[in-house]
């Protein structure tokens, strides 16, 4: 009897065994692309956000980061390398390596946690049905961009001219652009054009600048101005022109003002979009949502560097004030 039980658990055991074995296979390792033009904090609040969800480097996902340094015709060569990898889905952060993602492939899942423009830049057919192979979060760049004008104007109530500073490569900046125009007659400024592609047409803006000298500096963010943020800071306290950006981030490091989404938070949700990939949701049927939360953001020491006092009102709809 006891021989029976013997023979009886060595074969339950022999079932066993070839279960606990498959139990301790590794899960499958997800391949993720990103690309960028160079690391930006904002991005982090990604790979938080997909460990949150259970997604580890090292343990479950890879995460391929390449930057182009400034240089947006290496994006074409990141698109063709995360498709020869197999990439299980490919974060973007700028518009054209979305455009150079999509030329290269049209089923590789791409996703874009803060989107410009994406209607005008051809990326997707509409919000709520993207159609391709792209979604992701959107912010409203042209109005928020026309936006930040008139805070500034508040700001500087003389203002009459204001430098511009933007990439004309990004097709998603060309309708903010037109938009500030707009926005600008009526508000009594002149808008001065500078377009810059790369570090050298920053350095030509910044000659031309200091030779113009316009009342304040605006800046159509993008991936790549965001690259040369510090320096474009630098320089404009050095002209004592007052700045308005797009992120907190940037008055933080003693830019004037800023007024728009918050990235980290937009970073942090795009790990939701990129879960939804990995367990078998398409692109084209996960709808493009657009920021909700925005962020006015001032610098008081900075305003006083300027010999400026920021108007009590204004103030008081800040919610962030850096003394």
């Amino acid at each position: 009897m006891r021989r029976r039980k013997f023979i009886a658990l060595l074969g339950g055991s022999a079932v066993a065994w070839p279960l606990a074995a498959l139990a301790q296979r590794p899960a499958k390792m997800w391949l993720i692309g990103f690309i960028a033009h160079g690391h930006v904090k904002a991005y982090d609040a990604l790979i938080e956000g997909l460990r949150e969800l259970g997604y580890v480097e090292g343990q479950n996902i890879i995460v391929e980061r390449r930057y182009a340094e400034g240089r947006a015709e290496r994006f074409q060569e990141f698109a063709r390398e995360m498709v020869e990898r197999k990439a299980d889905v490919i974060v973007v952060v700028t518009t054209p390596a979305a455009q150079a993602v999509m030329k290269t492939s049209t089923t590789i899942p791409i996703i874009h946690p803060a989107i410009i423009d994406p209607l005008g830049a051809g990326l997707i057919d509409s919000l709520a049905h993207p159609g391709k192979n792209l979604t992701g979060g959107s912010i409203l760049h042209a109005e928020l961009t026309a936006k930040r004008l008139e805070l500034l104007k508040e700001m500087v109530p003389g203002l009459s001219r204001t430098a511009v500073l933007w990439n004309s490569a990004n097709a998603g900046n060309v309708s903010a652009y037109r938009q500030t125009q707009a926005a600008a007659r009526p508000l009594g400024v002149v808008l001065e054009s500078h377009e810059a592609r790369g570090a050298k047409d920053i350095d030509v803006a910044f000659a031309t600048i200091a030779k113009d000298r316009p009342g304040a500096l605006l800046l159509i963010e993008d991936q790549l101005t965001f690259q040369y943020r510090k320096r474009i800071i630098g320089f404009a306290m050095q002209e004592l022109l007052p700045t308005s950006f797009v992120g907190k981030e940037a008055v933080e490091a003693g830019g004037l003002m800023s007024y728009g989404a918050s990235l980290p938070a937009m970073y942090h949700h795009a790990a939701v979009f990129v879960d939804k990939i990995l367990k078998g949701a398409k692109p084209s049927d996960l709808p493009v949502e657009q920021a909700t939360t925005l962020e006015l953001a001032i610098n008081v020491k900075t305003a006083k560097a300027l010999g400026l006092e920021v108007p009590p009102m204004l103030l008081a709809r800040a919610d962030i004030v850096i003394e």
